[in-house]
């Protein structure tokens, strides 16, 4: 996504080689506009799939998520990192490592808005060590849900999160894929840009 790109090359903050800050539009402050862009973009690569649910873990994710549920007409969940005390009912849990905030929380997820009906796409910001977005794939494979496949809005290609995620069979998407970074320099990989076919199968390992 071009767009995107160059949002990165003229806002991002490269603080190291693994560390990227896009607070001005994508994280803290948001873009909307933007924001709705790339919901569009992600239902064109997945709406071939008889999407049911939009997937993501609260916070960072749940412009994105809703972006998208939106261009697909479907709801969108996002996983809690802390369980409320008005979440009563039974509920899926997995556990997750945020590289970002280097820690490692539970997840958890409603047992009433996800079952074995459901067809899902996860979306989430950024794809790095891939941690998170696998939690997200354990729920919907305990739910007994059929995954689309995972889109993220920025992915850092030189970790380990893709190769994860692909070892278990799953269709990923990034809008953004970074092959290496440094402090005043970002260097993209093109992404194909092939729509996603619908998924027949459950979610294996």
């Amino acid at each position: 996504m071009k767009a995107l790109e160059e949002r990165i090359r003229q806002e991002g903050q490269i603080l190291s080689d693994t560390v990227l800050k896009v607070d001005s539009f994508l994280n803290h402050q948001v873009d909307t506009a933007l924001a709705l862009e790339i919901g569009k973009e992600f239902a064109r690569l997945f709406g071939s799939a008889p999407i049911t649910k939009v997937l993501t873990i609260e916070a960072s994710g749940i412009q994105f998520a809703m972006a998208t549920a939106i261009a697909l007409g479907v709801p969108f969940i996002y996983a809690k990192k802390k369980k409320a005390i008005t979440l009563n009912e039974q509920v899926y849990f997995a556990e997750v490592h945020s590289f970002t905030r280097q820690e490692t929380y539970q997840v958890s997820i409603s047992q009433k808005y996800l079952d074995a009906s459901d067809h899902v796409l996860i979306v989430d910001d950024f794809l790095a060590t891939g941690a998170a977005l696998v939690g997200l794939t354990d729920i919907v494979k305990e739910a007994g849900a059929e995954l689309a496949g995972v889109g993220c809005v920025i992915e850092k290609s030189f970790q380990e999160g893709r190769g994860l995620l692909e070892q278990r069979g799953i269709a990923v998407r990034s809008l953004a894929r970074i092959g290496s970074m440094a402090p005043g320099e970002v260097h993209f990989i093109e992404e194909a840009g092939a729509v996603i076919p619908p998924v027949k199968e459950n979610v294996g390992c």
